[in-house]
């Protein structure tokens, strides 16, 4: 005999209700479940991503922020998770840092030639290409991102802003003269003798001021601020939705877990992958 709830507290309803989807039970499960909640399945899916629609819609100037949630997507290991994080059981100052490339060359090219080399592998996700084509036709405007993978630029996307530089370019640490990345994974050194490094902001590094300063103007201009993809922790990355919100934008996180902005947002989705939601928004768009 199966016992089901009377009653299901807000907080606690998509939970449930995207777990017994899941789950493929029989339609009187489900019926059970939503009696419990008070909230129809489908209607419950199609309020959540006809409002992400509606605000594609009628957003003028739409900007996208992703983070490491984007990349998982692709294969691309995070930084901090607790189960393959990048940094577990690492020192980032000891193998990403200003001070490891002068003084630690060996460990540091070991560790960012492995990252170039694995990324070789790796292709853009379904999520990336939507943003792509939706650059193309006008919806969005611009991406910020804070990730180093170049995967949005590999997917088409003309208008980013790579607030950590890129692991597809390379510079010299002295001149700034850009070379392809195969010069640093050959080990090449620059014309004026500097040091031949990736084009990513180490740490020791402040981010780069001028792609600051278009991503913040960006975000100032937003009606329709979307996350994807970042816990929102990390400043001064984290103040572009604040100001985006702060100049009247609507704001949107789809995120796996909770964000300290969750609270101001017009809609938050953590019960969806970046991918899905992106196709389900996609299609209804298309829906004439």
């Amino acid at each position: 005999m199966q016992l089901f709830p009377k009653y299901i507290h807000p907080e606690f309803r998509l939970k449930f209700l995207k777990e017994i989807t899941d789950s493929k039970p029989s339609l009187s499960t489900v019926r059970r479940w939503e009696k419990a909640t008070g909230i129809k399945v489908t209607e419950l899916e199609v309020d959540i991503f006809e409002q992400f629609k509606q605000m594609m819609k009628s957003s003028r100037h739409t900007v996208i922020f992703t983070g490491a949630g984007m990349a998982t997507e692709s294969g691309v290991p995070d930084f901090r998770s607790a189960q393959n994080g990048m940094w577990n059981g690492i020192d980032p100052l000891s193998l990403a840092s200003v001070d490891a490339m002068k003084h630690n060359r060996t460990s540091f090219m070991k560790f960012y030639r492995k990252r170039i080399l694995d990324l070789q592998d790796v292709q853009f996700n379904k999520g990336h290409e939507i943003l792509a084509q939706w650059e193309k036709v006008g919806l969005i405007k611009s991406i910020i991102t804070q990730n180093v993978d170049g995967l949005h630029a590999a997917a088409g996307s003309q208008n980013v802003f790579e607030l950590h530089g890129s692991l597809s370019r390379a510079h010299c640490n002295d001149c700034l003269t850009e070379y392809e990345i195969e010069k640093f994974l050959n080990e090449e050194t620059c014309r004026c003798g500097g040091i031949i490094r990736p084009g990513v902001v180490l740490f020791g590094e402040n981010l780069p001021e001028k792609t600051l300063k278009f991503a913040s103007i960006e975000s100032e201009k937003a009606d329709l601020f979307i996350v994807l993809g970042s816990s929102l922790s990390v400043s001064p990355a984290n103040w572009f939705p604040v100001d985006a919100k702060e100049n009247g934008a609507k704001l949107v996180i789809v995120n796996n877990d909770p964000t300290d902005l969750d609270d101001v947002a017009d809609l938050v989705i953590n019960d969806y992958g970046i991918g899905e939601v992106l196709a389900r928004v996609k299609r209804l768009l298309e829906v004439k």
